[in-house]
């Protein structure tokens, strides 16, 4: 089993991106062997021809990595949508399996694993593979990523449950204030503190 985390969000938006990048980071500061997955992107730009995450690019730097872009995001969809609808537009068939022979290359690469999932547990990737399939198939334990918002109590505990009822071992909430800094700007978010 690989050892490392698979970051989740009650929403899409909520810094799971900075999360995952900075634990990457961190591990790779303390001299770990981590590597870092960003298996399904949508809103990607193109680049040269080709679909690029601004998510997987971050990632990627954070863990100062040089595996191939392909391993860290093996699907990228240009519209920013549910990955079953982006899919649908754009005419591509998401395959699972090869997110799963990604991971597995990269898991053998590294010792630990980051892994940043798309918006929530529930988002489905095509009509029968939500992200919590993925999850499980990882065997990563979790982290919830949220937002210090109203409702935010109710989000986190549906997230955390439903996670739970897969049999995914939840370690952690972060309540990522951050989020508000890239949603509103800097001088909007410090004038509110």
């Amino acid at each position: 089993m690989t050892k490392g985390y698979f970051i989740t969000g009650t929403d899409t938006g909520v810094g799971k991106t900075l999360v995952a990048g900075g634990l990457a980071a961190l591990y790779k500061n303390k001299g770990l062997n981590v590597g870092v997955m960003k298996p399904v992107a949508t809103g990607c730009k193109r680049i040269n021809n080709t679909l690029v995450s601004d998510d997987a690019v971050f990632l990627k730097l954070a863990a100062e990595v040089d595996d191939e872009y392909e391993l860290i995001n093996p699907v990228s969809l240009e519209q920013p949508l549910a990955p079953t609808v982006a899919a649908r537009l754009s005419n591509t068939k998401i395959d699972s399996d090869k997110i799963n022979t990604a991971f597995d290359t990269l898991c053998e690469r590294h010792e630990y694993m980051i892994v940043e999932g798309i918006g929530g547990l529930l988002v489905p990737i095509n009509e029968y593979y939500f992200v919590v399939d993925m999850a499980e198939e990882m065997e990563l334990p979790v982290i919830v990523v949220c937002r210090p918002t109203l409702g935010t109590i109710n989000h986190t505990l549906l997230t955390v449950s439903y996670a739970r009822q897969h049999g995914l071992d939840v370690k952690g909430i972060i309540i990522n204030e951050f989020y508000l800094i890239a949603a509103k700007g800097v001088e909007r978010y410090e004038g509110a503190r």
